[in-house]
C-alpha cells in the first residue's frame, strides 16, 4: 500500500525522494510538530543568544586584553630572555669558538698538510714507483717464466687426467644405464602407470558421488533456508520495513524542516526581544542618564568651577607668589648677611683693593622681581665678582700672590 500521494508543489530540491509530492502522513503532521518544536526552541535560541552576546562581551572586555598580557608576559619572559641570550652570548661565543677552532685546528691541519704530508706523499710516490719498477721487472723477468713452465705442466697434467676420466666415466654411464634406468623404465611402463590410472579412475568416482551428495544436501539447504528465513524476511522487509522506513523519514524529514524553521523564528524572536531590551536600557537608564548629565550635572558643574575651582586656583596662584616672594627676600637677607660677614672679616672692597686685590668692576645689581620694589644699595655690590672671589687656583691670596 502506498502511503504517498502527489501534490501539486514541489518539498525538497530535485534529485532527492519525495521531490515532487507529498503523503497524507506528512501534511498531516507538519503543523503540529512546527508548533512543538518552535515552543521547544524559541527559550533554547533565546538562551543561546544571551550566551553568545554574554561570550562577545567577555571576549572583547576580558579575554581579548588579557590574552594581549599573556602574550606580552610570554614574550617578556620566553621569547625576549632567549633573543637576548641569542644575540649577545650564544653568537659572540659562537663567533669566539669559531675563531679559535681556526686559530687552533684548521691553520694547523694547513700548515700540516702544505709543509709536511705534502713532501712526504711525494716521497712516498717515488719510493712507490720505484718499488712497482722493480716488481714489474721481476714478473716480466721472472715470475713470467715460471709460470709458463708450471701452466704447461699442468696442462699436460690435465690432458692425462681428462682421458682417464673421460673412459671411467663412459664405463659408468653404460653400468647406470643397464643396471638402473632400464628396469626404472619397466617398471614406471608397466606395473606404476596401471596402478596409478586405476587409482585415478577409483579417486574420480569417489569425487563425483560426493559432489552429487553435496549438491543434493545444498540443494535441500537452499530451499530450506529460502523457505524458511529468505521469504519472511523478504516479505517483513517490503511490506513491513518499507512502508515503516518510508513513514519514518517522512517524519525525520518533517521533524528537521520544523527544526529550521522553529530556529529561524526564534532567531527573530530573539532579535525582537533583544532590540526591545536594549530599547528598554535605553529609556530607562541611558536616556536619564544622558538627561540628568547634560540638564543637571553639567550646570552644577560649570557652576562649581565658576564659583569654587576657578577662585581656588585664583587663591592658590596668589599663594604661590607670595611664597615666592617670601623666599625671594629670604635669599636677599642671606645674601646681605653673607656680605656683611665678609666686610668684617675682610674689610671694605676699597681696602681690599689697597691690599693687592686686582681693581675688577663691580657686577650690576640684580634686576628687581616683579612686585618688589628694590631700593639702590649705599654700600655697593654685596657679592664679590668672579675675579675678586677668593679660590685656589688664583694668586690673587696672600699666600699665593708674587
Amino acid at each position: 500500500m502506498d502511503l504517498e500521494k502527489p501534490s501539486a508543489g514541489p518539498v525538497g530540491p530535485p534529485g532527492q525522494p519525495g521531490a515532487g509530492a507529498e503523503g497524507c502522513l506528512a501534511v498531516a503532521i507538519r503543523v503540529p510538530v512546527r508548533i512543538v518544536v518552535l515552543v521547544l526552541v524559541v527559550p533554547v535560541r533565546m538562551l543561546w543568544d544571551a550566551c553568545v552576546v554574554g561570550g562577545r562581551l567577555l571576549r572583547d572586555t576580558l579575554l581579548r586584553p588579557l590574552g594581549r598580557v599573556v602574550g606580552w608576559l610570554a614574550r617578556a619572559l620566553f621569547v625576549w630572555p632567549w633573543a637576548a641570550l641569542w644575540r649577545y652570548a650564544v653568537v659572540p661565543l659562537g663567533t669566539a669558538l669559531a675563531w679559535l677552532g681556526r686559530v687552533l685546528l684548521v691553520v694547523p691541519a694547513v700548515w700540516l698538510y702544505r709543509a709536511v704530508l705534502t713532501p712526504l706523499g711525494h716521497v712516498l710516490v717515488r719510493f712507490a714507483d720505484g718499488v712497482g719498477s722493480v716488481l714489474g721487472w721481476m714478473y716480466a723477468r721472472l715470475l713470467t717464466p715460471v709460470g709458463h713452465a708450471v701452466a704447461a705442466l699442468l696442462r699436460g697434467i690435465g690432458l692425462v687426467l681428462g682421458a682417464v676420466g673421460g673412459g671411467l666415466w663412459t664405463v659408468a654411464a653404460w653400468l647406470a644405464r643397464y643396471l638402473v634406468v632400464v628396469p626404472a623404465t619397466w617398471l614406471h611402463r608397466w606395473v606404476l602407470t596401471p596402478v596409478a590410472r586405476a587409482v585415478v579412475l577409483l579417486l574420480t568416482g569417489l569425487v563425483w558421488v560426493v559432489r552429487m551428495v553435496l549438491l543434493g544436501v545444498g540443494a535441500v539447504l537452499y530451499w530450506t533456508a529460502r523457505v524458511l528465513l529468505v521469504l519472511p524476511a523478504l516479505a517483513l522487509w517490503r511490506w513491513v520495513l518499507v512502508p515503516v522506513g518510508r513513514a519514518l523519514a517522512v517524519v525525520g524529514r518533517e521533524v528537521g524542516e520544523a527544526l529550521g524553521h522553529a530556529w529561524r523564528v526564534a532567531g527573530h524572536l530573539s532579535l525582537a526581544v533583544g532590540r526591545f531590551l536594549g530599547r528598554l536600557l535605553t529609556w530607562l537608564l541611558v536616556d536619564p542618564a544622558r538627561w540628568a548629565y547634560r540638564t543637571v550635572l553639567t550646570p552644577v558643574g560649570h557652576t562649581v568651577r565658576d564659583l569654587v575651582l576657578k577662585p581656588a586656583a585664583e587663591a592658590a596662584r596668589s599663594a604661590g607668589r607670595a611664597a615666592r616672594q617670601a623666599l625671594a627676600a629670604a635669599r636677599d637677607g642671606a645674601r646681605q648677611a653673607r656680605a656683611d660677614f665678609r666686610r668684617l672679616l675682610f674689610g671694605p672692597p676699597e681696602e681690599r683693593q689697597l691690599a693687592g686685590a686686582p681693581e675688577s668692576r663691580p657686577a650690576p645689581p640684580p634686576e628687581p622681581r616683579a612686585g618688589i620694589a628694590r631700593e639702590p644699595d649705599p654700600l655697593g655690590p654685596r657679592e664679590p665678582v668672579a675675579g675678586g672671589t677668593r679660590t685656589l687656583g688664583s694668586s690673587t691670596t696672600a699666600l699665593t700672590k708674587d
